[in-house]
């Protein structure tokens, strides 16, 4: 969508699609020579921050110290491009400033993370330049300076499904534009908590790069279905020729998804809760959000497509059809990368995608013969929307347990369906010392590999495991749109 930065209408309503044609996007400021001085320079900051994020070798704070001189130069140059942040960039400018009179110790970017608030201007196309010391999570956990330019998603239709049943204030789905090494990983969020500050507020956004989640899936689903030999259905299909769909259904699948957390029959919420639990309850809780999201995709379909098609608006429309990619998205993320992405250490994501794919299989909707992977799409909403019963059923009895014996529910529950190590102490039962004991015996007592792949995934990983790495760094642009 076109629409130029700088001339964002400052009395539009927040969160409506705005259109504002025949000027060039944020995009073109990939190339603006204040954006490349800015990231140059970052880079040569990262270069000597440690850890912590200060510049402790007073041999590199000279050095330091100019290069932050240009990144402030940068940023005044770059600020009348994006008016809705002046007050952000201002105190950014303080920010740094501040940080160069303390000696370049460890960085309190506090005040401009507060004065930061991309969702009060969650409008399609809609441009910001983020700059902060901070990790990037499956990226650096170094707390360096990084810098990103990036363009809002937010079609019609989200803005009305966000305005109606599935509000969601803290939702920003983005799309990267350019940015500095510690985005150049496998980190698609961009969140407050990550940035170097004083103290911890309470935070009032979190931002997806919705761009960075279809570009993977896409390239990922494309040679999983060619190496699985999987039929994909025609708007299956489509979904993997065309970005912007992609990144649209993502969009609608994360707004649900995101807001599904801390709500229900909660016994807790192991993200929110900072305490140690065995790592298969946060892929429960994370595959809860998303079986929700697949669910309420499956009754917004059939409610939606109950309707003459002349009594829908053409954002009940785009509900409807995004609904039903959604749920083919739910299930190729969760059972082809979701499953052999990452390490075989406590990977909570890949359990619960070798959870999905095997609860599928179990129920006869998914079927692997003669070396050919065929689902029976007709049958799959109500057998995956089973399983969401089933994992709210553990939450709704956990809330009456005490804690250790609702992590030995949940951990009957998985082993209902997978097979678990076989010197799992958890699977022959934990002896009366750790039973007995403090929760902590209970967690140091599930292996690393708790499940390990089955030998569809091992064979499969050996095929898919160049494909998934290859997805680092990946966006929408690199992926062709």
């Amino acid at each position: 969508m076109s629409q130029f930065v700088s001339h964002f209408e400052k009395n539009a309503i927040v969160g409506e699609p705005e259109v504002v044609e025949d000027f060039p996007t944020v995009r073109s400021l990939a190339s603006h020579p204040a954006w490349l001085r800015l990231k140059d320079a970052a880079v040569a900051v990262q270069a000597v921050q440690i850890k912590d994020g200060s510049v402790p070798d007073e041999a590199d704070k000279p050095a330091a110290v100019q290069h932050i001189g240009r990144i402030l130069s940068s940023i005044e140059e770059l600020s009348p491009h994006f008016p809705h942040d002046a007050t952000y960039l201002a105190a950014l400018a303080d920010d740094f400033r501040r940080w160069v009179s303390e000696d370049l110790g460890v960085p309190d970017f506090l005040d401009s993370l507060a004065a930061f608030q991309p969702q009060q201007h969650r409008v399609d196309g809609l441009g910001h330049l983020v700059v902060f010391p901070m990790y990037t999570q499956n990226g650096s956990t170094n707390r360096l300076v990084e810098a990103v330019l990036v363009e809002v998603i937010w079609p019609e239709f989200v803005a009305e499904l966000e305005a109606g049943e599935y509000g969601n204030k803290l939702f920003v789905p983005l799309r990267f534009v350019d940015f500095t090494p510690g985005y150049d990983t496998n980190s698609a969020v961009l969140f407050p908590e990550t940035v170097a500050m004083r103290e911890i507020p309470t935070f009032t956004w979190g931002a997806i790069f919705q761009d960075r989640e279809a570009a993977r899936y896409r390239r990922v689903v494309r040679a999983a279905s060619e190496i699985t030999k999987i039929a994909l259905p025609a708007d299956a299909s489509a979904m993997l020729d065309d970005q912007k769909l992609t990144e649209e259904t993502f969009v609608m699948w994360d707004l649900i998804h995101d807001r599904s957390h801390m709500r229900g029959d909660l016994p807790f919420d192991p993200f929110m809760i900072k305490q140690r639990m065995p790592f298969f309850l946060y892929s429960l809780e994370e595959l809860r959000c998303d079986l929700t999201a697949f669910r309420e995709s499956v009754r917004l379909e059939r409610e939606l497509g109950a309707l003459p098609e002349a009594e829908l608006s053409d954002a009940q429309r785009q509900i409807r059809d995004h609904a039903h990619l959604v749920q083919y998205a739910v299930i190729f993320d969760r059972i082809f990368r979701f499953a052999i992405t990452g390490g075989r250490v406590r990977n909570y994501d890949g359990l619960g995608g070798q959870l999905l794919f095997a609860w599928m299989h179990q129920h006869d909707v998914l079927h692997w013969t003669d070396t050919q992977l065929t689902i029976d799409w007709q049958n799959v909403p109500d057998v995956v929307v089973a399983l969401s019963d089933q994992i709210n059923e553990l939450y709704w009895r956990s809330i009456d347990r005490p804690k250790v014996a609702h992590w030995l529910a949940a951990y009957e529950m998985l082993t209902k369906t997978l097979t678990p190590n076989p010197a799992s102490q958890w699977a022959r039962g934990l002896p009366d010392e750790i039973l007995a004991g403090v929760p902590k015996g209970y967690t140091d007592a599930v292996l690393d590999d708790e499940f390990p792949l089955s030998m569809f995934y091992e064979a499969l990983n050996k095929k898919m495991a160049a494909v998934i790495e290859s997805t680092a760094g990946i966006t929408g642009e690199s992926e062709g749109r």
